[in-house]
């Protein structure tokens, strides 16, 4: 299912991917992640996604008219958890409503590893 926005004027469709998309750039903007995660289903391995692939580490559902964004990451060693996944989604949240006029309703976040920064 995709994104829509009805109005007067007609309606505006939003596909999944560029939702993820701009969830994703949104995501790695903030402090403390290092990047999405891809996982091997064979073999359970964690990779870390370049920015031409960072839509495979999430997941958009819409259900309802609401959004629901889920996110496999690396975080930085060091970091609070905690602190970062709250900002995470704070900001993504925010960021996401503006962009698409359509409410979140839930982010999960999934971290996947973590990782030494230079």
């Amino acid at each position: 299912m995709k994104g829509r926005i009805s109005n007067s004027y007609g309606s505006i469709v939003i596909d999944k991917d560029v939702i993820a998309k701009y969830a994703g750039t949104c995501a790695v903007e903030c402090f403390g992640i290092v990047g999405m995660a891809s996982v091997g289903v064979r073999d359970g391995l964690v990779s870390l996604l370049k920015k031409d692939n960072i839509t495979n580490g999430i997941t958009v559902d819409i259900t309802d008219d609401k959004l629901t964004i889920d996110f496999h990451v690396i975080v930085a060693y060091g970091v609070s958890i905690a602190a970062v996944t709250e900002n995470l989604i704070s900001s993504v949240k925010y960021k996401v409503e503006e962009f698409t006029g359509i409410p979140v309703e839930k982010i999960n976040i999934y971290v996947e590893g973590v990782r030494v920064i230079d």
